[in-house]
């Protein structure tokens, strides 16, 4: 049986609801970053987090060829790393309290184990020919 056997829409899969949710959730928080961050991390963090979601709806759309489906997933995966590495830097200077910084790593650590998952067996979310 297929994964993604009732799922008609990348909206629908949890891990882009997850991507989405922790997407929002930066811009929300990177509203309060200072002004001189604004072209530089804010835009970093921002696109990152962003990419992880618009890979995976490139992702479900290729699920026809599994090569490019695996592909887009690893981009996925490594948009998600890269903006834990942006959420580090902005805990470090003090753009984030440890606590909301800790949760934003830990969402996204869910978000790329979701993507492994998925990345582990691409035949599983494949579109079949009839």
């Amino acid at each position: 049986m297929s994964a993604s056997k009732n799922i008609r829409s990348h909206r629908e899969l949890r891990v882009y609801q997850a991507s989405f949710a922790a997407a929002m959730r930066v811009f929300e928080l990177t509203k309060s970053f200072p002004p001189s961050e604004r072209f530089s991390l804010v835009d970093q963090i921002r696109r990152s987090s962003r990419a992880i979601c618009a890979n995976l709806a490139e992702a479900w759309r290729k699920r026809r060829y599994e090569a490019h489906f695996v592909s887009k997933l690893t981009d996925a995966e490594s948009e998600a790393e890269e903006t834990r590495v942006w959420i580090e830097f902005a805990n470090r200077c003090g753009y984030l309290e440890p606590a909301v910084a800790s949760d934003l790593d830990k969402r996204y650590d869910q978000i790329l184990a979701q993507l492994v998952k998925m990345h582990s067996a691409p035949a599983d979310w494949a579109v079949r020919s009839p």
